[in-house]
């Protein structure tokens, strides 16, 4: 059994999921020690103990330590089942989390499945439902994936109550190679704004300031909606490129003006355009793993921050593969990642 210390680098709830994700993909059981002990309150939240329950259900794995607040946890994978699943967060912990868990997985398993997911679906410091149907779920769909997801019903922080279905279907074929280097300029940018519950003006002067700072058109697509179990906002700056998408957002919570939602998304967007990277900093931490599953390949990254260092580390003691960091040019920050799988 594969011992990891997930207080390593980051030292975050990643180490947890990926760590769970390869353990299924390997067969390889794996003990997971001082799980998110930097953070003020380490252990297993909610939706790590989702996470760990949603892995174990779907191979059948033999578990100890899960626990709210439990810093080990051990797991021994059996063989990975489609089939119809339905796992509650029960808080507005991301559900996006949970299934960044369970999805890769999921593509080497007997039969297809359909995965109801409840509870946060645009969560702080987690992907939002978006980023995961638009940016995250056509790259492994151009590398081979038949994999769907449908936002049901929208979770905000502080109810949750958020429905997601994500439906995947077995691999015929292992993984393809991913090229993502010269982008190019974006042919097409997009601009969304959510409103559960909230007044139309907030949506009107996040738009405003978005152009204004950014120079982009200030239509955009606002959707004001009840669809929801409280409150909630965030700014969605779409970026279509020929060959993928990219979306950056922030999310609004009590207490903060609209303009600094919009000012902090604008800053993010024009940093990735100065970049001239083809991939942000957290589609980078995504696009790893199945790379490394797969047949490798090489993207151009806005940075390489310390979450995917950590990824790397994590990922090649399951897995016989190389990772190469380069700098991309004297002129840019950003860098090419190699990621090739040793053949024996």
């Amino acid at each position: 059994m594969l011992k990891i210390d997930g207080s390593h680098g980051e030292g975050g709830g990643q180490i947890l999921r990926t760590a769970l994700s390869l353990s299924m993909v390997t067969g390889r059981g794996v003990q997971i020690e001082k799980i998110r002990d930097a953070r003020s309150r380490p252990g297993l939240m909610r939706q790590h103990l989702t996470a760990v329950k949603a892995a174990a259900a779907i191979c059948g794995a033999e578990l100890d330590g899960a626990e709210l607040r439990s810093q080990c946890v051990t797991f021994s994978p059996g063989s990975i089942r489609g089939g119809e699943y339905h796992f509650q967060v029960g808080t507005a912990g991301s559900t996006m989390l949970v299934l960044q868990t369970i999805l890769l997985p999921l593509l080497y398993a007997d039969a297809p499945a359909r995965v109801v997911l409840e509870g946060g679906t645009h969560a702080m410091n987690a992907p939002p439902f978006e980023f995961v149907e638009r940016a995250y779920l056509p790259i492994l769909q151009q590398m081979g994936a038949t994999v769907s997801i449908e936002l049901e019903r929208y979770g905000f922080f502080p109810a949750g109550g958020g429905r997601v279905v994500l439906e995947v279907e077995p691999l015929s074929n292992e993984l393809g190679r991913l090229e993502l280097m010269d982008a190019g300029a974006p042919v097409k940018k997009s601009l969304r704004v959510v409103n559960a519950f909230l007044a139309e003006h907030i949506a009107t002067r996040e738009v405003e300031t978005f152009a204004e700072l950014t120079g982009w058109p200030d239509a955009a697509d606002v959707k004001l909606t009840e669809n929801s179990e409280c409150p909630g906002n965030i700014m969605m700056a779409s970026l279509s490129f020929a060959t993928h998408d990219e979306l950056i957002s922030e999310l609004g919570k009590p207490g903060r003006p609209a303009e600094q939602v919009a000012e902090r998304c604008a800053e993010e967007v024009l940093r990735f355009l100065e970049s001239g990277a083809a991939v942000g900093e957290y589609l980078c931490d995504q696009l790893l793993l199945p790379m490394a599953l797969g047949q490798g390949g090489r993207f151009r990254a806005q940075t390489f921050s310390e979450h995917s260092r950590t990824q790397v580390w994590l990922i090649e003691q399951f897995v016989d593969v190389d990772f190469e960091i380069l700098p991309a040019g004297e002129l840019t920050d950003s860098v090419e990642v190699r990621v090739e799988r040793r053949r024996s």
